[in-house]
């Protein structure tokens, strides 16, 4: 399997942030704690040994296990659940949402570069165990962007009302969605196995948060794979002081307001990924998840008629925690409160807004994770491969705007030469002599020396350009081949990773997939890895 790597800022898929946070910038050290390189986990296992107690690890372990009470564990995951009692096992976590049949490609690049990173540590830390582990986002509540994954470029979409934490939803409906997405596929071995998958998860299951279980289960259970589901009421008992501390002080949005502030005013125009609330937490109940509001003193959930006194919510909070669920901003401290975590494995939009929180984490006295950006894939097929060397064009030209594409394609392959650098130069030339002349005269004739200057070069670049759109109409089926290989390899000219889903490689590829992509995924390698399969 050739594979080749790509610094991510020569992608321009990434932003400035991630890009500066990868390339250690210095501006942007106070927002971390660590770099995530093999070297630096020896400090952050001692840090987050010292201030995780036993009586969090029983209460976690006894939820794991009450989690998976009715899912079949592997001897992988059952070891590394009971490991977690032992003060020498540390966890690695990534997340996502619970995107219908695992959605874009990349949730697979999350969970294997958290499983190899798990390998790479034990390698190197051979007296401690390290835990993979999934945490799944069932407490969210925009269905929109959950509820369908691409299919050969089409929305296979489960459409139905929903209110609430997406987690709790029935499966009313996805009857249909699996006979839909059924009829599309033959009847080889790899797609009678996908059919059974999605059959199995979602028409056997009552909810949304036990469907994913089992699908992500039956995926990854053979390595040791640990699935969180953090809407569960004895986590959230561990978390109460975390939520009584955010209800009546609102710590979490002094310190990210002024972590924004302190990013907006560096060099680096970085965007602010998520702005925090007063109080950044939400109030659920059976198809309600809506914000908690305090106004004057009186606490109120959004859109409803429900409101407290401070005493009278902290009371509800210490009899009914698992109401209070933590949004964007408070999430991460729950993870890290209680996980025995090291690292926190996620795409560049939630490595931006984790580099928003880490004055938070401080102000709270919880241990920052090191923070590691997941494996990115370009997955080509030998016949694309080969089509790339016919036409020959280098993967990472793949990478550019598809008009840049076509122009560098254009310059690459006409007989005849576009560029009219030569020309442009020795057109300055020339003036550069007039302009001697001109100086030994009036100001008036330097003026108007420039002025030919610059309508002889604008002509020399109108014509450039004018031959340049001939060529390409000339070499125009050519550049098609270029362009559709390109919309093949870069859907609606994105990430392959973020339109197309696991299913399409599955039918090719079956069993073999998750294997090839553990063998090359390489979490610390820090490079956008292109992969011929």
């Amino acid at each position: 399997m050739p594979t080749d790597c790509i610094p991510f800022r020569e992608t321009s898929y990434f932003s400035s942030l991630i890009c500066d946070y990868l390339d250690e910038k210095s501006n942007l050290t106070s927002f971390y704690n660590r770099f995530p390189k093999l070297e630096n986990f020896e400090a952050q296992i001692n840090e987050k040994q010292d201030s995780f107690s036993s009586e969090t690890r029983t209460a976690l372990v006894q939820s794991l296990k009450n989690q998976y009470a009715s899912v079949d564990v592997s001897e992988a995951t059952q070891k590394n659940i009971s490991a977690l009692s032992n003060e020498n096992t540390f966890t690695v976590t990534t997340g996502h949402q619970l995107n219908l049949f695992t959605g874009p490609l990349y949730f697979f690049y999350k969970i294997i570069s958290t499983i190899n990173l798990c390998k790479q540590l034990k390698a190197a830390h051979p007296k401690q165990d390290f835990v993979p582990i999934y945490w799944m986002a069932t407490e969210d509540h925009d269905f929109e962007e959950i509820n369908y994954f691409n299919f050969r470029g089409q929305k296979v979409q489960w459409n139905r009302e929903a209110s609430g934490a997406v987690g709790e939803l029935q499966l009313d409906g996805l009857d249909q969605v699996f006979e839909a997405f059924a009829s599309q596929l033959n009847t080889t071995t790899n797609a009678q196995h996908i059919k059974q998958l999605f059959k199995n998860a979602y028409l056997e299951h009552r909810d949304l948060t036990v469907a994913m279980r089992y699908l992500v289960n039956e995926l990854f259970k053979e390595y040791g794979l640990v699935i969180v589901d953090g809407n569960d009421l004895d986590l959230k008992r561990l978390f109460v002081p975390y939520i009584e501390e955010e209800l009546v002080h609102q710590t979490s949005f002094e310190k990210v307001t002024q972590a924004n502030e302190k990013l907006n005013n560096l060099d680096g125009n970085y965007k602010i990924q998520v702005n925090p609330r007063e109080i950044n937490l939400f109030y659920i109940t059976k198809n309600v998840r809506e914000r908690i509001i305090e106004t004057n003193g009186i606490y109120k959930v959004n859109n409803t008629t429900i409101t407290w006194s401070q005493n009278e919510i902290l009371k509800h909070l210490a009899e009914a925690p698992e109401r209070f669920s933590p949004n964007v901003i408070m999430r991460p401290l729950f993870q890290e409160v209680i996980l025995p975590n090291l690292c926190y494995i996620g795409g560049g939009g939630e490595l931006a807004y984790w580099l928003q929180l880490k004055s938070n984490f401080e102000a709270q006295k919880v241990v920052f994770p090191m923070l590691l950006l997941r494996n990115s894939v370009l997955l080509i097929t030998d016949k694309q491969q080969e089509k790339l060397e016919k036409l020959e064009v280098s993967v990472r030209d793949l990478f550019l705007k598809q008009n840049d594409l076509r122009t560098k394609v254009t310059k690459q392959i006409s007989e005849v030469n576009i560029d009219f650098s030569t020309q442009k130069k020795h057109l300055q030339q020339q003036f550069n002599d007039l302009y001697k002349i001109a100086e030994q005269t009036d100001q008036s004739f330097v003026g108007a020396v420039k002025a030919q200057e610059m309508k002889q070069i604008n002509g020399l670049e109108h014509l450039e350009s004018r031959l340049l759109k001939a060529q390409k109409r000339k070499l125009s089926d050519y550049l098609e081949r270029v362009t559709t290989l390109q919309d093949d390899l870069f859907p609606r000219q994105s990430l392959q990773e973020r339109n197309m889903n696991f299913s399409e490689f599955y039918l090719e590829y079956g069993e073999t997939l998750v294997p090839k992509l553990l063998e090359h995924l390489e979490p610390l390698n820090g490079e956008f890895l292109v992969l011929t399969v």
